[in-house]
């Protein structure tokens, strides 16, 4: 059994969030939302961001809700299947209401660009040629 994954992101604003993932190009699953949570697939059958409301994110946890805008707790990274791809989902992000994060970072067997979605999430996409190997 292959696994899948669901990252659990708060939201603010969820047709604002809705609206910024399928900006970049990710389908909404409808099975999987409703007014409180949005399922937005980004690699269909593995990979899953559910955009949650903050009172709907909280029936999962205790702890606090982190203000992504001022606080980081985690960096999401997903791959581009080269660096045109990353360079097309990352000003797509800009241009679609995301903000800079920090400069691209060119490793010659890693290329990436971050940036921030509208509550602040960080996402950072990674073109890997692993016909160049890593260094070390």
């Amino acid at each position: 059994m292959s696994t899948m994954m669901f990252v659990n992101l708060p939201v603010a604003d969820l047709a604002r969030a809705t609206k910024f993932y399928a900006d970049l190009g990710f389908s909404v699953n409808p099975q999987f939302t409703d007014e409180t949570a949005a399922c937005i697939v980004l690699d269909d059958g593995h990979l899953y961001a559910m955009l949650l409301t903050h009172d709907s994110y909280a029936r999962f946890t205790s702890k606090s809700i982190v203000d992504a805008s001022t606080s980081s707790e985690v960096i999401l990274s997903i791959t581009a299947d080269d660096r045109a791809g990353v360079d097309r989902l990352v000003d797509t992000a800009l241009a679609s209401g995301g903000s800079y994060s920090y400069e691209p970072q060119d490793m010659g067997f890693m290329y990436s660009r971050s940036f921030q979605d509208p509550d602040g999430h960080l996402w950072e996409v990674v073109h890997l040629d692993l016909t160049v190997g890593a260094p070390g």
